[in-house]
């Protein structure tokens, strides 16, 4: 059984991870280090929760050396603020014992503290890639002595409208230095980037692009609108006794504000809200508070779906179904954490069982659908927002979908040879995802 002690850290290093409690890598931090140690650019993909940051920041610790100078010679970026003080916070308790100067920057706070802090001096500089080209911007961040780039959440950043600034980044930087990143999937979008900006980076692969843990059981319901999936979402916090620290996802800030408004007389003051227009104070307060146990749960955008180390989350409900299949992987994974099991729940509604299909077909599993809860009330009214979204039959039953042959289609698109490069990568296409929607939605009229 490989340990840390096997990679022979520098003890400093070593007696860091003790304190941490941490004793045996992840497989890909096993897997990342020997390629990161080489010095090449590496571009890995690995689901959420497999120990990311660890991978890249364990040997990039192990080869540090002293070197009297202010400027920053590691620079990571990442796609959201939560994310950038995580980040800065593990950096932190790996160099406790080291001779290194760790600071977090990011938009909502002010620009002129962030700028005194780095004028005196930074080593690892973790943010956000509105904020560090604001600060490279105003000549507060020089690269002078920069050795290593490190891109995490490549891919979310890319989604979250990054692309302007990385690719301003990228141009300020020296040109000897080497590009870590790291992706939960590998898009047609992060392709183009590699191409156009790195020098060939060696893939480390730990599964394929959009397979689903395995210790999360998936379940949804068929709910017809916003209303009633508000009476299931109060039922089943009512009535569910295992449902102790829980994520609530929505796909926008205005639903997520109505969904906590809604239940708030039911539940005072057990839930949370996190998306943008919170300040970044709240939202750290409101984080924290869920981690110590002062709150049930969290009702949110996909802007914690993504990297964040939150504990022990019992369920998962998407009360909103996301509208990227992969997100929908990134949201579950949220639960089933440290080889502990976690729950699903999706609240699907009419407009919403394609991506649903989209969804079970990238992971090759269905989601199970339950029976809707007899006691709650379905509500025929709709909002103002769902009464645009598309008309279809609302089922309360649904035959289950066949696996098979669409199955199987998914699998072989999702198959790529990589010999060391994007160069040599087959591009990712969308029609064949979009023939075997058509196809599996025939199967499904034909059934009814």
């Amino acid at each position: 059984m490989t340990t840390f002690e096997s990679f022979q850290f520098p003890k400093s290093l070593q007696k860091a991870l003790d304190d941490m409690g941490l004793t045996q890598p992840t497989p890909i931090q096993q897997r990342a280090y020997s390629v990161i140690l080489s010095g090449r650019d590496v571009m890995g993909i690995a689901q959420t929760g497999t120990g990311k940051t660890l991978a890249y920041l364990l040997p990039v610790l192990k080869q540090w050396k002293f070197m009297d100078s202010e400027t920053p010679r590691v620079i990571i970026l990442a796609p959201t603020r939560e994310l950038v003080v995580q980040i800065a916070d593990v950096v932190s308790q790996l160099t406790q014992y080291m001779s290194v100067r760790t600071l977090g920057v990011y938009g909502g706070v002010n620009i002129n503290t962030q700028k005194k802090k780095i004028y005196e001096g930074v080593d690892i500089l973790v943010g956000t890639p509105g904020r560090i080209m604001d600060l490279a911007l105003d000549s507060v961040i020089r690269f002078d002595t920069l050795q290593k780039l490190i891109i995490d959440e490549f891919d979310e950043i890319l989604n979250l409208g990054f692309r302007t600034q990385v690719t301003a980044i990228l141009s300020m930087l020296r040109t000897k230095r080497q590009n870590i990143l790291f992706s939960a999937t590998m898009t047609d979008e992060v392709d183009e980037m590699l191409d156009e900006y790195f020098d060939f980076p060696e893939e480390v692969s730990l599964a394929p692009s959009g397979t689903p843990l395995e210790k999360i059981k998936q379940f949804a319901y068929l709910v017809p609108n916003f209303l009633t999936k508000i009476n299931v979402l109060k039922h089943l916090l009512h009535e569910d006794t295992t449902m102790k620290r829980v994520l609530v996802f929505a796909n926008n800030k205005k639903t997520v504000d109505l969904i906590a408004t809604a239940i708030e007389s039911d539940f005072p003051e057990q839930f949370g809200v996190i998306h943008s227009n919170k300040s970044q104070n709240y939202r750290l307060n409101t984080m924290a508070s869920f981690q110590e146990g002062g709150l049930r749960g969290i009702i949110t955008t996909d802007v914690m779906a993504r990297g964040l180390d939150i504990s022990d989350i019992t369920h998962v409900i998407n009360f909103e179904f996301t509208a990227i299949p992969e997100q929908y992987i990134h949201r579950i994974g949220r639960t089933g954490r440290a080889d502990k099991t976690g729950v699903a729940l999706s609240f699907i509604s009419p407009s919403e069982e394609e991506i649903q299909l989209e969804a079970e077909m990238l992971m090759e599993q269905e989601i199970q659908m339950l029976s809707f809860p007899e006691t709650v009330e379905v509500v025929n009214r709709l909002l103002e927002f769902e009464k645009d979204k598309k008309k279809v039959k609302f089922l309360l039953k649904r035959p289950k979908l066949i696996g098979g042959t669409a199955f199987q289609e998914k699998k072989d698109k999702n198959k790529k040879v990589n010999l060391g490069g994007p160069g040599k990568r087959t591009p990712r296409k969308s029609a064949p995802r979009n023939r075997a929607v058509e196809r599996k939605r025939n199967e499904k009229r034909k059934r009814e």
